[in-house]
């Protein structure tokens, strides 16, 4: 990876303690699979069905994806199973269901580079050590409909 290539802040995700960042509001009312959707700028549905959490028109999310690591359900790579099988999986109320990691990008390189560079980091700093990464990239430009 090039040094110095990316710059990054991380940020701790505790089951209904509801750390924010964009989506403060959205994490403490609904949970790790809300601020998921959210991200991700999709719909995604709570393992009842009875809750749908949709931020398809949120705009400006230009990529997403995951990133599993070799022992890892391939289910997974489905982002409403992943996050249905975090939340069921922890029942503290003080249990750390995911960790955020916001990096800023280079303006230079274009979106395939960014992504490229993005997947390394990921695969290096987290998949690499058994880490489910779950990412997306918002192109602050772009508006919501």
């Amino acid at each position: 990876m090039r040094n110095g290539a990316l710059s990054s802040k991380r940020q701790n995700y505790r089951a209904r303690l509801g750390r924010s960042a964009v989506g403060a509001a959205a994490y403490r009312s609904g949970g790790i699979l809300r601020s998921a959707a959210y991200r991700a700028g999709e719909e995604l549905c709570d393992e009842t069905g009875e809750i749908t959490h949709d931020y398809t028109r949120k705009g400006g999310v230009v990529h997403s994806e995951i990133i599993l690591p070799e022992n890892a359900p391939p289910e997974y790579a489905d982002r409403q199973i992943l996050w249905n099988a975090v939340e069921a999986r922890e029942i503290r109320k003080d249990a750390r269901l995911a960790r955020e990691i916001e990096v800023a990008l280079q303006t230079e390189f274009t979106l395939r580079e960014n992504v490229e560079l993005l997947r390394e980091y990921i695969t290096e700093n987290f998949v690499d050590k058994g880490a489910v990464a779950d990412f997306s990239i918002h192109d602050k430009a772009i508006l919501a409909p």
